[in-house]
């Protein structure tokens, strides 16, 4: 590998470390920001307040509505690839998140090889928090319409273009309805009138909030959060770095012996209930 590659690698790693560290610094500010104020409408308004926390507390876990092919015990994973591929990677992101956009500008043509390849299976958490740290509806507006674009059977192709057209996370342009479904037109067959009636509709709404509560309960707090068979790979695994090279090491050595997945390119199918990929338990050390 010449000079100049090893530094290329080693940038793309730092800049994957240092925005992940920016945006658990933006969090935990954020989160601050948010006990102050909460604190200041407490006193403002105490009863008001309780009332509206106690309606947000009563909402419903499982969701009236669910993309198809939706998996978990609530139906709250959009899985993606061969489902009986010997590996499972699980992917906790944020559409609003920029260290999601980075990551996946970086490890989508690798992780759709490996999919292509029957190597791996995804499985998808659509979480939604920068909304409530930001504000805004980007993230929510986001997560329903790639749940549209998985009724469609488009979730792959329409994920690699969301994120590829990224905007800062401050800006929202997600949270405009109208740009989600210019999107869409980089996708063949997914510029519809079903698919623009459900991002506009807000469809899986409920879908979107029901995820994210999910998300609330588990131990993981940041995004990405991604797991490989439930070991976290992000953004490392032991001792190394994560790399596309290194994550197509890791997946042919937990695949070695291993038949590969037949479903095909691009497909998902239904999954076992009692995988890593649909539990929130932390993995034993």
């Amino acid at each position: 590998m010449s000079e100049k590659n090893r530094e290329g690698k080693r940038t793309a790693r730092e800049r994957l470390q240092e925005e992940r560290v920016a945006e658990e610094a933006r969090r935990k500010r954020n989160k601050k920001l948010a006990v102050i104020g909460v604190v200041v409408a407490v006193i403002a308004v105490g009863v008001t307040v309780g009332v509206v926390v106690q309606n947000q507390r009563s909402k419903p876990d499982t969701p009236v509505a669910a993309p198809a092919g939706a998996i978990g015990t609530k139906n709250l994973v959009i899985p993606d690839g061969p489902a009986n591929a010997p590996s499972t990677l699980v992917i906790y992101e944020d559409p609003r998140c920029p260290a999601c956009g980075s990551f996946e500008r970086e490890f989508a043509p690798t992780v759709d090889q490996l999919q292509d390849q029957g190597k791996v299976y995804n499985n998808y958490h659509l979480v939604s928090f920068i909304d409530r740290s930001l504000g805004g509806k980007g993230s929510k507006y986001g997560a329903n319409a790639l749940a549209c674009a998985q009724d469609a059977g488009k979730f792959r192709d329409y994920h690699d273009v969301l994120y590829k057209n990224q905007p800062d996370e401050t800006s929202d342009s997600f949270g405009n309805k109208a740009t989600l479904i210019s999107l869409a037109k980089q996708v063949p067959g997914l510029d519809t009138p079903k698919f623009e009636a459900c991002v506009n509709d807000n469809k899986y709404s409920g879908w979107v909030s029901a995820v994210q509560q999910d998300f609330d309960k588990s131990s993981y707090k940041s995004t990405p959060t991604i797991l490989l068979n439930g070991t976290p790979i992000y953004p490392k695994k032991g001792d190394e770095e994560i790399t596309p090279d290194n994550l197509v090491k890791w997946i042919n050595e937990a695949n070695a012996g291993k038949p590969l997945g037949t479903t095909g390119p691009g497909s998902a199918s239904p999954a076992p209930t009692s995988t890593a990929s649909e539990s929130n338990t932390p993995p034993s050390p």
